[in-house]
């Protein structure tokens, strides 16, 4: 579906074209008409002229050519012709008919008659006529002919100089319709700016600051926005609510299990299904986390900051190991996710690399053309390439001899895709090791 903005340039466009277009017509058919008129007013001009000097020359009419002074008239196929026909038949015509005559009208009136006809070699003519009886009681027919071809050119001359007009008047239209674009989609263009800045800040938006068809769907957009971040809230409530309310019960059971293994009893089935009961509770609850959070808000974190942290923290917890983390990391890097999510994230894939790890963990973070994009590698035994895509989907332990449950990444994986992210495990080129790609569009 077409935008506004395509909506609105391409009507102005049409707009303009289609009365750019009519005007062109109306003005060029009121030339022709016009410069026609001209035409046949000069040729009725020519028709008296001749009358005048025919009436002296009545007795004479061979002399009837030294009185109309007119160059073209002496230049044989000039395009400009008379023609004087008596009563009794004889032609009397312009040197420049040479020998050859111009068929009168077929219908004789006593006005002038205007009409089409043609000349020397076919040559289309227009002309006069007229049939005359002077005071001697001598009868002529007068005929005075030009070649259509001068008023093709009259016309086409007078069309050429009106069509840069045309033009201009025609880019003053597209101008005009930008202007009138931008003057209409500014304050939807504002708006949508506004919506993702208010969302950020919690403020309403003022529905005085936008013209009155707006105001409505302002006021609309208020309401949802304070609905929308009553979800989120009530939602990331909840989920904490629930954390909070399992928390107790699951330590009593922990404490029960210690007591156990210390009396001397198996525990480590028990312990290990204690484990993964919370493991899939905090996964469920950062699904619900994040399926609130990701699409109804616009929060933005400083990643650059929370890898430092992170990176301090787990350096702490490396050093105790005999271990070594590293990190290179992008000033003013800043990321469209919740805060709590993104380290969560960073939080899961240090804890595996730190885990598998054999000396060293590397972390690098950058901004690329894709995205921002976040690499955690270790010098560990890596995964399998054909067990990857299980252990991301399901979670699934490939080596029970570390502690844990195997679900770091899979939480990891649910947490990026509610951003649009993506986590992908290889091979690291320069450990040997585990590599996570995370992806985070810009």
């Amino acid at each position: 579906m077409l935008s506004l903005r395509q909506r609105a340039l391409l009507g102005g466009l049409a707009t303009g074209a289609l009365s750019v277009g009519v005007g062109t017509l109306v003005v060029f058919s009121y030339i022709n008409t016009r410069v026609l008129e001209q035409f046949d007013e000069t040729l009725r001009d020519r028709h008296t002229q001749l009358v005048v000097g025919l009436s002296a020359t009545t007795n004479n009419p061979e002399t009837l050519r030294d009185l109309v002074f007119d160059p073209a008239y002496g230049t044989p196929y000039s395009g400009r012709y008379w023609q004087v026909t008596g009563g009794n038949g004889a032609t009397f015509t312009s040197a420049s008919l040479f020998d050859e005559t111009i068929s009168e009208p077929a219908r004789v009136r006593e006005e002038a008659v205007v009409w089409n006809t043609s000349g020397p070699d076919n040559e289309a003519l227009r002309g006069v006529y007229q049939k005359i009886t002077f005071e001697d009681g001598t009868e002529w027919g007068v005929t005075v002919a030009e070649s259509r071809q001068e008023l093709t050119s009259e016309r086409r001359a007078a069309q050429n100089n009106l069509l840069p007009v045309f033009g201009l008047v025609g880019l003053i239209g597209v101008a005009g319709s930008l202007l009138l674009m931008s003057a209409i989609v500014g304050p939807l263009r504002k708006l949508r700016a506004d919506v993702a800045h208010r969302w950020d800040k919690g403020d309403d938006l003022n529905p005085e600051h936008y013209p009155e068809e707006v105001s409505p769907l302002v006021e609309d957009l208020n309401q949802l926005l304070h609905r929308n971040r009553e979800i989120v809230s009530g939602s990331r409530r909840q989920a904490a609510d629930l954390a909070h309310a399992l928390k107790t019960p699951t330590a009593i059971l922990r404490n029960e299990l210690t007591s156990l293994s210390d009396a001397g009893a198996d525990t480590a089935s028990a312990d290990d299904a204690l484990n993964r009961i919370d493991a899939q509770l905090k996964r469920s609850l950062a699904r619900m986390r994040a399926s609130n959070t990701a699409e109804l808000t616009h929060a933005k974190t400083d990643l650059t900051n929370s890898v430092d942290r992170l990176s301090r923290l787990f350096s702490i917890m490396a050093e105790r190991e005999g271990k070594t983390l590293t990190t290179t990391c992008a000033a003013e890097l800043w990321v469209r996710m919740d805060t709590q999510d993104i380290e969560e994230i960073l939080g899961n894939l240090l804890d595996n690399a730190l885990k598998w790890s054999r000396t060293t963990i590397h972390v690098t973070a950058k901004r690329t053309e894709r995205g921002i994009e976040i690499c955690i590698e270790d010098d560990g035994q890596g995964i399998p390439k054909d067990a990857r895509e299980g252990v991301l989907r399901s979670g699934g332990r490939l080596d029970t001899s570390v502690s844990g449950t195997g679900l770091g990444l899979a939480i990891s994986v649910d947490l990026l895709n509610a951003y649009g992210g993506k986590l992908k495990l290889g091979t690291s080129a320069n450990l040997g090791g585990l590599a996570c790609h995370i992806l985070i569009p810009g």
